[in-house]
């Protein structure tokens, strides 16, 4: 992140000491949130947690991709502009190409 966007992941809940947010030096924008969420609370079945990286992408791309088991609707965000990947379950270069959509949409 640091060599790619120039950012530090910030730790700003005492309540979820393992959540981080990505956002822009210059604007302090969020174009990333990085969280461990209980599988229960993202929909889905097991009681464990699921890493998740939520995103900021266009709707139609969120619409698309909406479709797909690998992404969830945003924990704790708005759904039509956020979504939530989940980590395991997304190959290294995709999440890297979403990762800088989100990036350039929130420059």
């Amino acid at each position: 992140m640091q060599q790619t966007y120039q950012t530090k992941p910030e730790f700003l809940w005492k309540k979820n000491p393992t959540y981080a947010v990505l956002r822009h030096s210059a604007n302090q924008k969020w174009y990333a949130i990085v969280m461990n969420v209980e599988q229960a609370k993202l929909g889905l079945p097991g009681a464990g947690q699921e890493d998740i990286l939520d995103l900021k992408l266009p709707p139609e791309t969120i619409a698309n991709l909406s479709e797909f088991p690998e992404f969830l609707p945003a924990y704790h965000m708005n759904k039509t502009h956020w979504l939530a990947v989940r980590l395991a379950k997304v190959e290294r270069a995709e999440l890297a190409a979403l990762l800088a959509q989100s990036y350039q949409l929130t420059s």
